[in-house]
């Protein structure tokens, strides 16, 4: 045999080996067969939710500068190298609430998402610190122009910045800061929760003229004084600027907030919505466009209220259901994956969870999964049937890519073939999750 050909025939040999053990076929079995989905569903039956009934609200809010020292890779879209101006300082945010027996803590930062790597070291943080909470949540306004250096492992390395202790330290620093403020300005309050009608600015980003969540939804805080606090999310992804912007930018999100604390709040605090396949319909990608789609979102969350309520009942419930999943599902072609543990090494641990919260009549619950809105109507309409209002958000903690309507598993969209990491069925998975949670918390 002639020596070229042995050695065509050795090539080919270690690129099959190598293929056979880095590669692997889909799993399409239907997922209600799967032994994970019926012992998540027997979880969610099991898990208990804690809590209180008290007698007065008291909430405190506070923040604390997160903005680096020195530049940092930016998160977002493509690797894009450390940011070369400030366009607007990065903030973490506090809001903690009690009614006298038990108390939540919402966390919120100024990044793409929250690693689980980050989740823990601020978890151990807060505990360290002897902040006591019974529930601390996080969110994260989904910045595509926001910091890096909080993501572990090769494809953190890659493509999200990296992964720098410097970084983590002070984003753990800044967090216990603003947990801090936010207890030792608590006092009593009232709670409202109020919906508004936005769908001028945001739409369905893979199906033309198809269905997406239109809507603003807040809960308002208010002290004695008068002095007022909002959390409210959006469904409308944070990418309005450029994939070629190269400053530090909360993105719209940021310029929102700015204009909802000049007008009437002391404090307000965007959590990422239901965002998956909905794309902002802003006016341009410079931050003067971007700032102009800001305004005319504050417009409308002033002119176009369509709900509003008072929380009176001073009870809080909280739980936190694991979730079962396939085996990782990062396609390379509509049939071939990589396989679980080169998942595994490249992006490490995922955490997947929700976690549920319930603040009088009003139900929140935040996923790991970058849940799209096209699910949000029903889920709310199961809600207002039970008594309950609803506000959804993601970010918490945890990241399992993109959950979508299971029909578009096989177009060729990022979010449902690159992100969409666990495999076909997961939007009716998901879909059912919070159905049945919606149905428990009202019993």
């Amino acid at each position: 045999m002639p020596r070229f050909l042995k050695i065509i025939i050795w090539i080919l040999g270690v690129a099959i080996l190598i293929g056979v053990a880095t590669i692997t076929t889909v799993d399409r079995s239907p997922i209600a067969e799967q032994d994970f989905y019926r012992e998540t569903f027997e979880q969610l039956e099991k898990t208990p939710w804690q809590g209180s009934e008290g007698d007065v609200w008291l909430a405190g809010w506070g923040k604390a500068n997160v903005t680096p020292d020195k530049p940092v890779d930016l998160v977002g879209y493509a690797p894009r190298g450390p940011y070369e101006f400030v366009q607007d300082s990065s903030f973490i945010k506090a809001i903690t609430l009690s009614n006298g027996k038990s108390r939540v803590s919402w966390l919120n930062f100024e990044l793409l998402i929250v690693h689980p790597a980050l989740a823990k070291a601020v978890e151990e943080g807060v505990k360290n610190a002897g902040i006591e909470t019974d529930q601390l949540l996080f969110t994260a306004t989904h910045t595509h122009s926001g910091l890096g250096g909080y993501m572990p492992g090769p494809m953190g390395e890659l493509a999200f910045g990296g992964y720098e202790q410097k970084v983590v330290d002070l984003l753990v620093e800044k967090s216990i800061e603003a947990l801090k403020s936010a207890i030792t300005t608590q006092d009593t309050v009232s709670l409202s929760y109020r919906k508004v009608d936005a769908g001028m600015f945001v739409a369905n980003r893979f199906v033309k003229d198809g269905p997406y969540d239109p809507y603003v939804r807040q809960l308002i805080l208010t002290k004695k004084d008068g002095k007022k606090a909002t959390f409210f999310t959006y469904s409308a992804h944070a990418t309005c600027l450029s994939s070629k912007f190269k400053g530090l930018s909360g993105d719209y999100p940021k310029y929102l907030t700015r204009a909802l604390e000049t007008r009437d709040y002391e404090f307000a605090l965007f959590a990422a919505g239901t965002v998956g396949s909905h794309r902002p319909l802003s006016p341009g990608n410079t931050p003067e466009k971007v700032q102009e789609y800001a305004a005319s979102l504050d417009s409308a969350i002033w002119l176009r209220m369509t709900q509003f309520a008072t929380l009176n009942s001073p009870r809080i419930l909280q739980s936190r259901l694991d979730i079962g999943l396939r085996e990782p599902h990062l396609r390379i072609s509509d049939n071939l994956r990589i396989r679980p543990w080169l998942f595994n090494y490249l992006l490490g641990e995922t955490n997947p969870h929700l976690d549920i919260t319930q603040v009088g009549n009003l139900l929140l619950i935040t996923s790991s999964g970058e849940l799209s809105g096209v699910f949000y109507e029903s889920w709310e309409k199961l809600a207002q049937e039970k008594g309950l209002n609803l506000i959804v958000t993601t970010f918490n903690g945890g990241y399992i890519g993109y959950i979508t309507p299971d029909e578009l598993y096989d177009e060729h969209y990022h979010e449902v073939r690159e992100t969409n990491w666990y495999g076909q069925g997961n939007g009716q998975y998901f879909d059912q999750l919070i159905q049945a949670l919606i149905e428990k918390s009202s019993n």
